[in-house]
């Protein structure tokens, strides 16, 4: 009885471990009963069936995109309102609009287009400055605070997003993997089917042999 555990996929090896514990019931075979190898095999087993499809992230990165579009919309559209709003001289607060406008120059025009860690670090510093009395004044002028106040919010939402992602990943990755599991599994399976090839020819065994023979049979058809 050979098959190379390392070759299963990995749902197969799931699939053929829980297969060798059922036909290895110890009401049908009390020979069975606290096998040490089967008691492994089945702590194992269990460990390895809680976590062997778990994601490596937690898939909070499209709540992380949707934050980062909702900021970076907004951030434009103020952006290209302080823009025209500068250029026209005959309109009141042209000036109010320039000088906002250098304060985005200053921390960047292309913040949208940033990474993520570079893009909050520069929003904050445009925000501390957009929040300075000379400039909230110029924000109320051109009917901007309303904007602003939301623009604070969409960076305060992008930030709890990714704040909970991060530690929505850290948790996944403290939790035991499935390859870390396999290898123990795989031994201790390794070894069960060795000690069964060996008493192939002793009753009860016998029986045993030819049922967990054919499933590992049909495993290796798997591959």
């Amino acid at each position: 009885m050979k098959i190379t555990l390392s070759e299963l996929k990995t749902k197969d090896l799931a699939t053929l471990t829980n297969r060798i514990l059922q036909a290895s019931d110890s009401a049908t075979y009390p020979v069975l009963a606290n096998h040490p190898l089967l008691t492994a095999i089945e702590a194992e087993y269990n460990a390895y069936d809680a976590v062997y499809s778990k994601q490596t992230y937690s898939g909070k990165g499209k709540d992380v995109a949707a934050a980062d579009d909702a900021r970076d919309a907004l951030y434009s559209k103020m952006k290209a309102f302080l823009n025209g709003h500068r250029q026209l001289e005959s309109v009141p607060h042209f000036q109010e609009a320039e000088d906002l406008y250098q304060v985005f120059v200053k921390y960047g025009l292309d913040l949208d287009r940033q990474s993520y860690s570079s893009q909050s670090a520069q929003m904050k510093k445009l925000i501390e400055e957009l929040e300075l009395p000379a400039n909230t004044q110029k924000l109320a002028l051109l009917s901007l605070q309303t904007a602003f106040n939301e623009m604070k919010t969409l960076q305060q939402d992008f930030e709890t997003a990714i704040a909970e992602q991060l530690t929505a990943n850290a948790e996944l990755r403290q939790t035991d993997s499935a390859s870390s599991i396999r290898k123990s599994l795989e031994q201790n399976l390794k070894a069960y089917l060795s000690f069964l090839t060996a008493m192939k020819n002793v009753p009860p065994y016998n029986d045993i042999y030819a049922q967990i023979n054919e499933l590992v049979k049909s495993a290796k058809g798997s591959k």
